[in-house]
């Protein structure tokens, strides 16, 4: 957060579109990688920047022109797209500036548009990032911070021709775009749930602090879920309404299904939000009833000892005519009547129930 703010400082005073990377380096290095399908063929290479001028053929309306850009930082990479597919510098902007808000820009031969992503690597923290996606009449450009091959399913669909992708245009691949990285929302829903159940049980027998430091941890990332998903539910209602020319009525069809699912995520996320608020005030419970039952019995302890300790006071006192003192059984006495004094306090607090 820091490093994402010093950056964001830079900017103050710069003239709108100057491009510039604000966020965190993610990656080892800018990779461009390209897929271009038709019907009966697709063709996948990886391309340098000299070759950026000539992978796109606007003239080709049969086929679709994937590229998919992993790293951010490459500033010069990202101006070589933007100047190939004519992209305003607005645009290139809003795609190096990690910190925005999921949205939607309809420039009229293509669509700009951010969306957030949660998800968690193998054996791997949970990682959160933004992904840019510009769709045009047949071609779409996605623009990553990492090189986490989260498209890998969609990318693997084109390659063995399963399914209609092929036969669909560019606004059918952003449709898929969008339906794998909402997919990847119910996964991360899908770990919050079975932590939840771990912890709720683990709560009530024994809290600790690990625990408290694990709910505040599902909370944040509750709460960037929550910021991505509002935003985004606009985004693709406002695409679902069929505003703009690029998305065919056919795909109009499959976007209502994304609806319905970010609709979906939504409502699960209140529940685990309410679940979180839930659990915070069991430990709290179980912390303060975890205290009360020490302050119980230390509180039982000196009740009792507040008589015998009386007993023992007045016979430690050094007074000369104290005829006790002078008894036999004197001292065996004293012993009896401390534990019979002992014994009945006990006894009433059992009777009593307050042990």
């Amino acid at each position: 957060m820091k490093k994402h703010l010093k950056n964001s400082a830079k900017r103050v005073g710069l003239p709108p579109g100057t491009l510039l990377h604000v966020g965190e380096l993610r990656a080892a290095q800018v990779s461009v990688r390209q897929l271009e399908y038709g019907e009966l063929d697709c063709r996948e290479q990886w391309l340098d920047l000299s070759e950026l001028k000539s992978c796109y053929n606007p003239m080709a309306k049969d086929r679709v022109n994937w590229l998919h850009i992993a790293g951010l930082h490459g500033v010069s990479a990202v101006e070589e797209i933007g100047a190939c597919f004519n992209l305003h510098p607005l645009v290139l902007e809003d795609i190096l500036n990690t910190g925005q808000r999921p949205k939607l820009d309809d420039y009229g031969d293509y669509i700009f548009l951010v969306v957030k992503v949660i998800y968690r690597p193998a054996a791997g923290e949970a990682t959160t990032e933004q992904i840019s996606i510009v769709l045009g009449e047949n071609f779409v450009l996605s623009f990553q911070e990492t090189d986490y091959d989260l498209f890998a399913p969609v990318r693997e669909r084109i390659k063995s021709g399963k399914g209609r992708i092929r036969r669909l245009g560019a606004d059918y691949l952003a449709y898929s775009l969008l339906d794998t990285i909402v997919d990847n929302y119910f996964v991360i829903l899908e770990e919050m749930g079975e932590r939840l159940e771990l912890w709720e049980d683990r709560l009530i027998i024994d809290p600790d602090r690990d625990i408290l430091a694990e709910v505040y941890s599902l909370k944040t990332e509750m709460l960037f879920l929550r910021k991505a998903i509002w935003p985004l539910r606009e985004v693709v209602n406002a695409l679902e309404r069929g505003e703009s020319r690029l998305f065919r009525d056919t795909t109009l069809l499959y976007l209502r299904d994304v609806y319905d699912h970010i609709i979906q995520v939504i409502d699960t996320v209140e529940t685990y939000r309410d679940m979180v608020a839930g659990m915070l005030d069991i430990y709290l419970s179980s912390v303060s009833h975890k205290l009360n039952e020490v302050m119980k019995v230390l509180t039982i302890i000196s009740t009792i000892f507040i008589p015998l300790t009386f007993l023992a006071g007045v016979y430690g006192m050094n007074f000369k005519n104290m005829p006790e003192l002078e008894w036999r059984w004197g001292y065996a006495l004293f012993w009896a009547v401390i534990i019979i004094a002992g014994l009945a306090m006990v006894r009433y607090f059992r009777i009593k129930k307050w042990m």
